[in-house]
């Protein structure tokens, strides 16, 4: 095939069209290399999804913590939370820790 030929073919025609030359580097452009690019668009995406995952999990800890603190409202919910999860004691108490050997003796 000649080059003659070549350039009568329509698809040559197209894609040496001048229009249709800036229009794909324009494209290839903003799709890859501007600061506004599809790949940079979709990081940004994938952030949001993440934050908005991190934001569910944050209000589900502050729903479970108020709930906590209205249970801790009553006193002797306070002094069995005290006790139970800080070791703490009334003066003329005595506190024992007994810890379980888990490991098999040979």
């Amino acid at each position: 095939m000649t080059l003659k030929q070549l350039k009568n073919k329509p698809v040559f025609k197209v894609l040496t069209n001048r229009y249709f030359i800036i229009l794909t580097i324009f494209i290839v452009w903003m799709l890859f290399f501007d600061e506004n690019s599809w790949l940079n668009h979709r990081e940004f995406d994938e952030d949001i999804n993440k934050l908005k995952s991190e934001k569910e999990h944050y209000k589900s800890e502050i729903h479970k913590d108020s709930l906590l603190v209205k249970k801790l409202e009553d006193k002797k919910e306070l002094e069995k939370f005290a006790r139970e999860k800080y070791h703490m004691k009334k003066d003329n108490e005595e506190v024992y820790l007994i810890e379980y050997d888990t490991l098999p003796k040979d």
